[in-house]
């Protein structure tokens, strides 16, 4: 599914499959489809019905704009649906119209429902960060020696390596990926708790409908209902927003160098990528800006989650209601992070003749260091310190040394940190 146009910035294709009208709809009847069975299992309802409701349970034929306009109306959809269901089921099977949603509350089936989603999102995610890591580790490997200008506030410094650059991206998305990776685990509970999240309409048999109902959607039982309770989701959503943050670092570093008077790097380009509507000459770092464009977007749609966190007491009025559109956002955000520098990491063209060229233009400057760290050794530091601002005062450069404006002799432990960062040593 296509997002619509005024999503076309902010949102991909995959996910928004996942966040369609059908798909959405199809998770919740997959909670009704195996609430039914579940309950059938139990001894709680005739099998025959959990037949017929699960048979009813697929998507086609459902009016969507209708459950729409009246869920607005309930303040929830699945009361329209659990309502549309039970009049399909009746239908085709009378009898087992009575056992549709038995035992459940509306919020079970959204909650489960958007659990469920995540999931698929899960998928997404994961192959694409795998395509940028395995992109970043071969960039690493491949400039381990690159030689390139530190920048510090965004000014010259002393030189690193463009291998130790790319493995500081490939760490730091390694390393959100783990805490990404954990929350979805974290968050892959079912909800079912019933009006009050205590299952009373089942009698004694709701924990054991639960633990069944679990494993017929593939997922965890908590320990109780958390209507109330959305630490596990808030988890994830704080994970990905910092995963995402981490993808715009990278994208921003890529995008300044890739500025004219910089011109170390360049993102793929291509027919419709990367132009100007008016400047025909421009090769605009697209893929980095949406990437970055996200990651602005990110801190305020978790700071919404977190205020929705405030719900009173067993179920609240207001903050789980807000949520689905924000962990929509949370999710597209990310997705298309990732998305646009799977193109970039895959695609990117690094130009180290460029590289070695803006080290030399900076007339020894970024060897200052170097220059006062072997006075040093003779006039001590203060004096040397004085000696090399003095000379680059004057002269525009540092003392004229001996092997002075040779970066490969002045990257310290780059290649050991290097080496660290992508898990070698």
């Amino acid at each position: 599914m296509s997002p619509r146009l005024i999503e076309s910035l902010a949102a991909t294709e995959r996910l928004s499959e996942i966040f369609s009208d059908r798909t959405v709809l199809q998770a919740m009847l997959d909670f009704e489809s195996a609430l039914a069975r579940a309950e059938a299992r139990s001894g709680l309802i005739p099998a025959e019905a959990a037949a017929a409701i699960a048979e009813a349970s697929v998507a086609d034929g459902f009016d969507i704009p209708e459950l729409v306009r009246n869920g607005l109306r309930a303040g929830t959809p699945a009361i329209p649906l659990v309502r549309a269901l039970t009049e399909r089921v009746r239908a085709r099977n009378p009898p087992a119209a009575g056992f549709v949603h038995w035992g459940a509350t509306s919020q079970d089936v959204t909650d489960t429902a958007l659990v469920l989603m995540l999931a698929g999102c899960r998928q997404v995610f994961e192959h694409d960060h795998n395509r940028v890591a395995c992109a970043l580790h071969r960039l690493s490997d491949e400039h381990a020696n690159s030689v390139m200008l530190g920048r510090t506030l965004l000014q010259p410094a002393p030189p690193i390596t463009f291998g130790l650059k790319a493995a500081g991206w490939h760490a730091s998305i390694r390393r959100g990926w783990s805490r990404v990776a954990s929350r979805f685990d974290e968050a892959a509970y079912l909800q079912f708790g019933g009006a009050s999240g205590t299952l009373a309409a089942l009698g004694d048999r709701g924990a054991a409908v639960a633990d069944v109902l679990a494993l017929e959607l593939n997922l965890k039982c908590p320990d109780a209902p958390w209507h109330g309770h959305r630490d596990r989701l808030a988890a994830l959503m704080a994970a990905l927003s910092i995963y995402t943050a981490s993808l715009g670092k990278m994208a921003l570093d890529i995008a300044l160098l890739m500025q004219h008077e910089v011109g170390e790097v360049s993102e793929p380009g291509g027919r419709g990528r990367g132009g100007s509507s008016t400047m025909p000459h421009k090769r605009n770092p697209t893929a980095c800006t949406l990437s970055i464009a996200a990651a602005k977007r990110t801190p305020g749609l978790l700071s919404n989650f977190l205020a929705g966190m405030l719900q009173e007491h067993e179920r609240g009025a207001g903050g789980w209601q807000s949520e689905w559109s924000t962990v929509e956002a949370l999710m597209q955000a990310a997705g298309i992070a990732l998305e646009s520098m799977v193109e970039v990491a895959e695609g990117l063209t690094v130009d180290v003749a460029r590289m070695r060229s803006n080290i030399d233009a900076t007339n020894g400057e970024v060897f200052a260091e170097k220059a006062m760290m072997s006075l040093a050794r003779e006039m001590g530091r203060d004096a040397a310190h004085g000696a090399v601002e003095e000379s680059v005062r004057k002269t525009g450069s540092p003392p004229d040394l001996p092997g002075l404006r040779e970066p490969e002799g002045y990257l310290g432990s780059s290649e050991i940190f290097r080496r660290r960062q992508l898990g070698e040593e």
